[in-house]
């Protein structure tokens, strides 16, 4: 055999591991920004699309595994060169158009069934590289530890996920990305297929079990595969959860590779060198950082995006690291390697099913993340008292670290206590793919309901209900009869909406307006008899809501309609609908889905418009400036536009509102109620399209 020194394949294999992992974690943040339009532009979509990565990662480790272990050298050498031709032949990397829910469809399931289309096989492919390659590298070089091959790859995948948000997004079209990527996979497949060819080569014919890398060590125990499993779930659907629980206030992709980034960076940590991971250090960090989670879940609405994000992701690295670094130092030679990834991936994939799929059916609100809580407490204490050597070791527990462990367990348990009690006040909760939606009587306060997002979630104008997704409000309503057909919060009569409503109203008697996002359906107070009022909201549960605990639908003069789906997509399967009033005001947290604002998106909403009609777009933010968004994609259509912003002080369930009208027609944006309060034109324009959107460039 060629020495190790000057096999070539030793120079090309640690360059396919470390491409294979950039594409790897290149793709995820890609094909998920591709397809999160079609479904509502929720961050539920990157929960379902990690779940997918998670399964697509353990099909990957067990094919390598399998291949290893039960076939001959040159026979999965030569299968591994045959897979990695079919994918090429079948590279596809942005989906095709015919994968468009139709507004029926179960979004979990389509999601999962267009990612195996298009990236299934590649990712599969990809997946299976670290754990293979390592494998090899253990044939062509024995005696050498392939570890450091591990904290390679998931150096690559680090980098994959940073350069996105900061150089490929800002820079490169969506058809741009998939272009560079394609190209990317198809030299990795030259690389990783030079390495098979090299493999298949070699003398003999053994597999795992003869080969010259085989130890003396015995097979890991039932229990030990257990703790492996065990540690790499919690760490994975913490992930999740903490990402899940974090974005649902606010859709913006950095904040889903942000703490994917920590996670991987964990691994790199705990696996290039024993020196990082400190068990008594960790632990103490860990029970800081379970502390931290608990007073957050209880009081953690008070604190900006910002400060919540910088916490919460924070004690996620020590919660990564507290579990990587147990993985790390339970790790198996180099016998049974694939076997050790095979099952990270495994409990991997069970995390990711635990919140993506088990959890949404299983509870009513997000009690993963306090049942997460409660397991990291539970191994923090139990890595505790074993890095001082109770349980494996000889000597005694300090009284320090009993006294930290009660108290750890003890305010978890006062969390847990405190949430329970703070549900009793919920009228009804309701939880599907797109969230948490929550309706309670409101506690009596002077606030108005904007100036209280912070706060907690039930204080509001006395008398009246609210309707809430996560912490941001979607509509109140007052339960004076005198005051119940009142619209309120941001479509007060002096918001943006009410004044375009009066606008039309002095032209015509008779409206036909269009909703996009229902919420309590407050806009149908404006309703007069005679009009049309046509609402798309893509959440079910937001209609049965509005129908059992509000009465705007019911009580309102105008005919009612509501199509369910997601509103772009059944604007584009209508004939043209001839609205004087299209409102966009669909929600996903505090951001109005990017989809709904491109100048693609225009064009569908001007096929639906009267020739004098009016679009408004509620684009009230607390973190994006969303009006030079708007002022870009108009200008594109040659239309005019007026920003209005109302102070919401008229009655006490009026919010603050920042609306965008936009006209084909300059002067109905004239008429004195919306002229009066027109703000300044400004000169800033941020163009979103269906291809490219910089989401940074609109960050307030």
């Amino acid at each position: 055999m060629t020495s190790p020194r000057r096999e070539p394949a030793l120079v090309i294999l640690p360059i396919a591991v470390f491409l294979s992992a950039f594409l790897l974690f290149q793709i995820q943040p890609l094909i998920s920004k591709a397809i999160l339009p079609w479904f509502g532009g929720t961050s539920a979509v990157w929960t379902v699309c990690l779940l997918f990565f998670q399964t697509g990662l353990f099909a990957g480790y067990l094919y390598a595994h399998l291949i290893a272990a039960r076939l001959p050298r040159k026979a999965h050498a030569l299968l591994h060169l045959a897979l990695l031709a079919a994918a090429v032949i079948l590279l596809q990397v942005l989906p095709d158009a015919a994968w468009k829910p139709t507004g029926g469809d179960a979004p979990i399931h389509r999601i999962l069934a267009v990612l195996t289309v298009t990236v299934g096989l590649p990712y599969v492919v990809l997946s299976a590289t670290g754990p293979l390659l390592q494998w090899w590298y253990s044939l062509l070089a024995p005696g050498r530890s392939p570890y450091w091959l591990y904290a390679l790859s998931n150096a690559g995948s680090l980098l994959a996920l940073l350069s996105f948000p900061f150089l490929v997004e800002p820079n490169l079209t969506l058809r741009q990305q998939a272009t560079g990527w394609s190209i990317g996979f198809w030299a990795f497949a030259a690389l990783c297929g030079a390495c098979a060819l090299r493999v298949a080569l070699l003398p003999g014919a053994g597999n795992l079990d003869d080969s010259p890398v085989q130890t003396p060590e015995l097979p890991p125990t039932l229990i030990r595969r257990g703790v492996w499993f065990g540690l790499a779930m919690v760490a994975s659907a913490m992930l999740m959860a903490l990402t899940n629980h974090v974005s649902q206030d606010v859709v913006f992709p950095f904040l889903w590779v942000l703490p994917l980034s920590l996670y991987l960076l964990s691994f790199i940590l705990c696996f290039e060198s024993d020196r990082w991971y400190q068990r008594p250090a960790f632990a103490f960090l860990s029970a800081a950082a379970v502390l931290g989670l608990c007073w957050m879940i209880l009081h953690g609405r008070k604190l900006s995006l910002a400060n919540q994000a910088g916490i919460y992701f924070s004690c996620l690295f020590v919660v990564c690291m507290l579990c990587h670094g147990e993985l790390a130092r339970l790790r198996p030679g180099p016998r049974f390697l694939t076997a050790f990834y095979l099952t990270l991936s495994a409990g991997g994939a069970a995390g990711g099913l635990l919140v993506a799929v088990v959890a949404p059916l299983t509870f009513n609100d997000y009690w993963e993340f306090h049942v997460l809580v409660s397991a990291v407490a539970l191994i923090t204490v139990a890595v505790g008292f074993d890095s001082t050597g109770s349980i494996f070791g000889e000597s005694a527990t300090p009284w320090f670290v009993k006294l930290a462990a009660v108290g750890l367990l003890g305010a978890v348990g006062a969390m847990l206590v405190k949430t329970t009690r703070d549900r009793d006040e919920v009228l009804a909760i309701r939880r599907n793919f797109y969230g948490v939606l929550k309706v309670a009587e409101a506690l009596q306060t002077d606030q108005s309901p904007d100036a209280e997002l912070g706060n907690p979630p039930w204080e509001g104008p006395a008398n009246s209900i609210v309707l809430r997704h996560g912490h941001i409000l979607h509509g109140l309503q007052y339960a004076e009869p005198e005051l119940r057909m009142v619209p309120s919060t941001y479509y007060s009569e002096r918001s943006g909406a009410g004044r375009a409503v009066a606008a039309l109203r002095e032209r015509q008697a008779q409206l036909r307006i269009g909703v996009v996002g229902l919420g309590t359906g407050t806009l149908a107070a404006y309703g007069h008899g005679g009009d049309a009022l046509r609402f798309y909201e893509i959440n079910e549960d937001v209609l049965a809501l509005a129908n059992e605990h509000f009465t705007y639908l019911k009580d309102t003069l105008a005919d009612v309609d509501v199509v369910l789906g997601d509103a772009r997509l059944s604007l584009e399967r209508e004939s043209p609908q001839g609205f004087d009033l299209l409102v966009v005001d669909a929600f996903s947290g505090d951001a109005i889905p990017i989809h709904l604002l491109t100048k693609e998106a225009l064009g569908v909403y001007l096929e639906h418009m009267a020739p004098d009609g009016i679009i408004a777009f509620h684009i009230s933010n607390l973190y994006f400036d969303l009006r030079p968004v708007v002022d870009a994609i108009a200008e594109t259509r040659g239309l005019s536009t007026a920003t209005i912003e109302d102070r919401g002080t008229v009655y006490p369930g009026d919010a603050t509102s920042v609306w965008t009208l936009v006209a084909r027609d300059p002067s109905i944006l004239e008429a004195e109620g919306i002229a009066e309060a027109a703000q300044t034109p400004q000169s800033k324009r941020v163009l979103w399209t269906d291809d490219h959107s910089n989401l940074f460039r609109a960050l307030q």
